[in-house]
């Protein structure tokens, strides 16, 4: 730690004042030279083309042989950088109006965070691998991922219905995949282990008014674009925001796993989100699910649920302070993978700076801590400690 932190530290710090300058000083057009979405063609298709690049570095308190950091992944390895996304995106948005409109988005990402959003019979399929199961046989730590490829379609009918059809990130929890969307450079598990991250089908959204909108439709499971083309499940969800300051989202997804086995898989999230001020915000979540019919080895259900906070402050409009905190219950240690039940704390406190428009860094330190139900099942350090805490940092450059 003597030497990874303060080396971590100073070289961060160099880098933003070397960032702060080359902001000052116009380096930023002269790097690009021009902006693509200001071309006749974006502007007359309404085509606007961008994308982001996110990596970091993760200290444990442990140093397991394997330099793994499981269970929390994405930031999934320790003492070692990761390039977690390089994501390209090109968007066309659907107007609103009067009138019929059609557009759709693709997302190609790179990185270390592909191998856990991965939709199987699609992105496990876009490079050739060995059929292993372990790291570098059937499992690239690089990868590449198409974790969005859908249309959309708006039809004015009533206040207006827009459906999404394809492949698209779940409506499903508070945090999302996309690293500039996310306070934290870690993720919390529920989203890591008790939410889908990605669904392929059709989504239809309505706004009934001002405070109220619906969506509802067929999608092929979790993460699965064709491997079980016949296991349709229904998602959708609730939306109320009664004020600018207060919004609550209720979504759920059910269905079977596959087309040839009855094992369904229903879970729910509630998201609450409040503003106090203009500055302090705060958001509640609760999943719950569970798995049905031989999920495990006695053939009873498995279930799953949690409960996470979040409170952060924006300090000026450069420099927020965030913490959260959460519980995660793997009953029968089935989405975890750990071998035992029981519940998993976590702690996290970080920042967000963002000295310019284009940059950001998210420093954090978290305290992890898992309970084992009755086998003394130890959690981290490759199964060696009940708890861990780590210090981590990201940079995230958008373009």
């Amino acid at each position: 730690m003597k030497k990874i932190i303060p080396s971590l530290i100073t070289g961060s710090l160099a880098l933003v004042a070397a960032n702060v300058q080359a902001d000052d000083a116009g380096m930023i057009e002269s790097l690009s030279g021009y902006n693509v979405n200001d071309s006749a063609f974006t502007k007359s298709t309404g085509i606007n083309v961008g994308g982001w690049a996110s990596g970091g570095i993760t200290y444990a308190s442990h140093n397991a042989p394997s330099n793994s950091n499981s269970p929390i992944t994405f930031n999934d390895r320790i003492n070692e950088f990761q390039l977690n996304q390089l994501n390209l995106f090109a968007e066309k948005a659907v107007n609103k109006g009067d009138k019929w409109d059609f557009g759709g988005r693709v997302d190609f990402m790179f990185g270390t965070d592909t191998r856990f959003t991965h939709a199987t019979g699609w992105d496990d399929k876009l490079i050739p691998r060995n059929n292993g199961n372990s790291p570098g046989e059937g499992e690239r730590f690089y990868d590449v991922a198409f974790p969005q490829a859908y249309a959309e379609i708006y039809a004015p009918f009533g206040n207006g219905i827009t459906a999404k059809i394809g492949h698209f990130y779940t409506i499903i929890g508070y945090e999302v995949v996309t690293s500039p969307d996310n306070f934290f450079y870690s993720h919390a598990y529920t989203m890591q282990y008790g939410e889908p991250f990605t669904h392929t089908g059709a989504l239809l959204s309505y706004d009934v008014n001002d405070w109220l909108s619906v969506t509802g439709g067929a999608v092929n499971g979790w993460d699965n674009f064709r491997q079980q083309p016949g296991a349709w499940d229904f998602l959708g969800g609730v939306t109320l925001t009664p004020s600018d300051d207060t919004s609550l989202a209720i979504s759920l997804i059910s269905g079977d796993t596959n087309q040839t086995d009855n094992l369904n898989t229903t879970m729910y999230s509630v998201v609450l989100q409040h503003s106090f001020t203009e500055k302090l915000h705060y958001v509640l979540q609760h999943d719950f699910g569970v798995y049905q019919n031989g999920a495990t080895n006695s053939g009873q259900n498995a279930d799953w649920y949690g409960v996470n906070q979040y409170l952060t402050y924006d300090i000026n409009d450069k420099l927020g302070a965030g913490v959260r905190a959460e519980w995660f219950r793997d009953s029968q240690g089935y989405r975890t993978g750990i071998g035992s039940g029981g519940s998993f704390y976590a702690v996290t406190a970080g920042l967000n700076y963002a000295p310019n428009a284009w940059l950001k860094l998210r420093p954090e330190l978290r305290y992890d801590y898992f309970g084992a139900d009755s086998d003394g099942t130890k959690a981290y350090d490759d199964g060696n400690e009940f708890d861990q805490l780590g210090v981590a940092m990201d940079m995230i450059v958008t373009f």
